[in-house]
């Protein structure tokens, strides 16, 4: 999500047909502009109603203000979040005041978990749909359906018949395997807007994927609230495993990209079938949170420090190359120094390629929002700063030994901040989440994958140019 409260409306354009599809009914005679806001998991649900809405006959608009019906799937996982939600919704209500706009709906995690005070402060809003009513939205745009079903935790997953609008770029494209999560963590609020951890069927995540390449997808991006999950529910153990191995399968796709991964579920089937499946890229974002067992243990999360490092070593000896990603919380309540000490010390030792790092953030509902010990913001800023900057020195440093060396790059296109240049990423780089390759010398098209050697290292991004593969 971005820092600011600014809106970004869902885009779309031209793709290959699925391999199956509904006639659309006829047309209402009305635009629909959505505005989607927070994770990949939320934006796959958005991409899920514009589906619907397309089959149903609505015109669909990159642009709200030129929209009958605004919709605003929103996020809440973390202050941040809620506020650019709440902000986005105001936005949208007064372009319902002045423009053109006659309904406006809000979707998602916010109107989950905060319907009836969304409706009391801002009248605007003319329906809501909880995160398990995705399919309702055709309804909520007519008129029909208007109050969240907020009493029982969502059980909805949508299956590969879903008439889905990708909204990214042609070329890559994310795969929801399962939604919710059964963990506990104290901080957390995900269980209670998203419900508990259901997989999709294997058969339906293939079919689904069959698609998505036959559309000229080359980059899959599975995601979920805990991938290294999938398939238990369904009494598949290890169940990413042959997920993985059957997906590599998949004539078209060229990279498989895994988020989100757990360590309490980052088994030794999964790794092997990263390491053995060419298609997988050797990438690992795993959120560990923190290094203090003592926090570990506040916050309710499935492993400890004591194996920590164990664990990082092994993922390393299994995977070979592989690049991890972290992401990490700083003032917890009751976060010492000595605590902070104790994660800082391990950032620092682990060498992630890639970490993030976020403030603790106060939620209703869970049970850190009632532990003694808060933390002064000043403190919690000073202290994401210095991890920042030790993963800065890090990153540094991991590329600058990248350069001289030839990758696999993918390309997105143009730069957006220079027309000289051309954007790429390293199979180490996720999209929009880790830096990238700036490519300053050769000529490619958004979708290629080229040879680039490295040629300069900079914190967050590596410059390179195109060389014959």
């Amino acid at each position: 999500m971005s820092d600011s409260a600014a809106w970004t409306p869902v885009s779309f354009g031209p793709r290959k047909p699925a391999a199956v599809s509904t006639p659309a009914a006829p047309a209402p005679g009305k635009t629909v502009g959505l505005v989607s806001l927070g994770c990949p998991k939320n934006l796959v649900d958005s991409e899920v109603m514009l589906g619907r809405l397309r089959e149903r006959g609505y015109e669909l608009s990159n642009d709200p203000r030129q929209a009958d019906v605004i919709v605003v799937n929103t996020c809440a996982f973390i202050d941040r979040a809620k506020q650019e939600s709440i902000d986005t919704i105001l936005e949208m209500a007064r372009e319902k005041q002045q423009g053109r706009a006659q309904r406006l709906v809000v979707t998602g995690c916010l109107a989950q978990r905060y319907d009836a005070e969304l409706r009391r402060e801002i009248p605007e809003i003319d329906a809501s749909l909880g995160t398990g009513q995705v399919e309702d939205i055709v309804a909520a745009v007519e008129g029909l359906a208007t109050v969240t079903e907020s009493e029982h935790l969502p059980t909805w997953v949508y299956d590969h018949t879903a008439p889905r609008l990708l909204s990214t770029a042609p070329y890559m494209a994310y795969l929801k395997i399962s939604e919710g999560c059964d963990y506990t963590c104290t901080f957390c609020i995900i269980p209670k807007l998203r419900g508990l951890h259901r997989s999709r069927p294997l058969e339906d995540v293939l079919a689904e994927a069959e698609s998505l390449a036959a559309r000229g997808v080359r980059e899959l991006v599975l995601v979920a609230q805990d991938s290294t999950r999938y398939g238990l529910d369904l009494g598949l153990r290890d169940g990413l495993a042959p997920l993985l191995r059957r997906l590599g399968q998949i004539e078209g796709i060229r990279w498989i990209r895994i988020m989100y991964a757990y360590p309490a579920t980052l088994s030794d089937p999964i790794l092997a079938a990263m390491a053995e499946v060419d298609k997988v890229v050797k990438y690992v974002d795993i959120p560990l949170q923190h290094a203090s067992e003592a926090v570990l243990k506040r916050m309710k999360r499935p492993t400890g420090k004591g194996n920590l490092m164990g664990m990082l070593e092994r993922i390393r000896q299994r995977v070979p190359g592989v690049a991890m990603r972290s992401s990490f919380i700083v003032g917890f309540p009751g976060e010492t120094d000595a605590e902070f000490e104790e994660l800082r010390a391990f950032a620092e030792h682990a060498e992630f390629d890639n970490v993030g790092v976020f403030t603790y953030s106060d939620e209703e509902g869970t049970t850190a929002f009632d532990l003694p010990g808060r933390v002064p913001a000043l403190v919690k800023a000073n202290r994401r700063r210095r991890l920042m900057a030790i993963q800065k020195r890090v990153s540094q440093r991991k590329h600058q030994a990248k350069v001289g060396q030839r990758f696999e790059v993918l390309v997105e296109g143009p730069h957006p901040e220079s027309e000289f240049l051309l954007a790429g990423r390293l199979a180490s780089q996720a999209h929009e989440i880790d830096g990238g390759v700036l490519i300053n010398d050769g000529s490619a098209s958004p979708g290629d994958f080229v040879t680039c050697e490295i040629t300069e290292a900079h914190p967050y991004d590596v410059v390179g140019r195109i060389v014959p593969g």
